[in-house]
């Protein structure tokens, strides 16, 4: 019997699991045959820490040290760039004044991107602290932490019952039973389902897919030191990645949980308004693919023991923003289980905890 079993085996569970692991015995059940297949193996990888809620602001200030230092660093340079059109300046001033962006000359931006549109883009903004985050690497070594305290984990293990024990939780997977003191659930899109199985109230957490293409480098230059860069509401946005540009419409179309895939339209119209501010012709990409970023109703994190059952702790409604958060979201969850206090302040705390969405 585990102290604690971890349901998920993305960048929340692996995280959370490496912190519990340094007072207790931790399981993680995986539904898939590897862990970070899902929205983890998906992302767009970048730590901006002015990027989403105040309560992700404050989760990835507290993040920022850790990504910088622990084991060597897991940052490297990259910049975000803004870039609005003729009738969109109101739009563009609130998108940098939002994410603490400087406005920079149409020449500083070309120098930048060498294939944007001069007829096109009428206003830009750049923020050179933005940084690639070594996804793969910071995930193998949360797992490491976890090993190295006797915790284990097990793919190929989908959870198909939950049932209330006297001494805990009874977990029935496809590869076998598992017994804990304490569950935390960290299912990503398949949280409220979890819940459910557990006789626990959901969050109403909404799944939405993100669709992605990969796309040879434009005319062939080298995109290696280009910034990521975005349209004005991020209404698409483009990423260098292993010598190609990783290309969104930066959709968020509800669907339920599921092995997403691409949809071709909406990728489409997101590759036209990428198209439209830049001089090379999009080709046929190179791949294609999706994933899903599970929002809470009030699209903050939430995190922390359920306010029905203690035993059950919400690591859920990531939103997007798991890596850039895994370090300070992971120890708050930690923190909240083994009764410490926490270290962020109690009103960031209150916007993250379950409590607030039975209110």
């Amino acid at each position: 019997m585990s102290d604690i079993i971890v349901i998920g085996g993305g960048i929340a569970g692996l995280s959370a699991a490496a912190r519990l692991s340094a007072d207790a015995k931790v399981t993680v059940l995986e539904q898939e045959t590897a862990t970070g297949y899902h929205a983890s193996g998906r992302s767009a990888a970048l730590f901006e820490e002015n990027y989403g809620l105040p309560s992700t602001i404050a989760l990835n200030k507290a993040s920022a040290a850790y990504h910088r230092e622990a084991n060597g660093g897991y940052l490297s340079p990259r910049g975000l760039l803004i870039l609005g059109q003729a009738d969109e300046e109101t739009a563009f001033d609130a998108d940098i004044d939002t994410m603490g962006v400087d406005r920079i000359s149409l020449e500083m931006a070309h120098g930048l991107v060498p294939i944007l549109k001069p007829d096109s883009v009428a206003f830009a903004g750049y923020h050179e602290a933005a940084f690639d985050l070594d996804t793969d690497r910071m995930m193998q070594d949360f797992i490491r932490v976890l090993r190295g305290n006797g915790g284990t984990v097990v793919t190929d293990a989908r959870v198909i019952a939950i049932a209330r024990e006297a001494d805990g939780w009874r977990v029935e997977t496809t590869s076998g039973a598992h017994s804990c003191a304490k569950l935390v659930n960290a299912a990503g899109a398949w949280a409220d389902i979890i819940a459910d199985m557990a006789g626990i109230t959901p969050i109403n957490l909404k799944p939405c897919r993100r669709s992605m293409a990969r796309l040879a480098a434009p005319g062939g230059q080298d995109v290696t030191h280009w910034p990521m860069f975005f349209g004005v509401g991020e209404a698409w946005y483009a990423k260098p990645d292993a010598g190609a540009l990783l290309v969104s419409p930066a959709d968020e179309d509800p669907v339920p949980p599921q092995d997403a895939w691409a949809d071709d339209m909406v990728l489409a119209e997101g590759l036209a308004r990428y198209q439209a501010l830049v001089t090379v012709p999009v080709t046929r990409p190179i791949a294609t693919w999706a994933g899903l970023r599970s929002f809470s109703p009030d699209r903050a994190l939430v995190l922390g023991p359920d306010v029905d059952d203690a035993s059950f702790i919400w690591c859920a409604a990531q939103g997007g923003y798991g890596f850039q958060t895994a370090p300070a979201a992971s120890q708050l969850v930690a923190d909240l289980v083994m009764g410490r206090t926490p270290e962020l302040p109690g009103d960031v705390v209150a916007s993250l905890t379950p409590d607030r969405l039975r209110a």
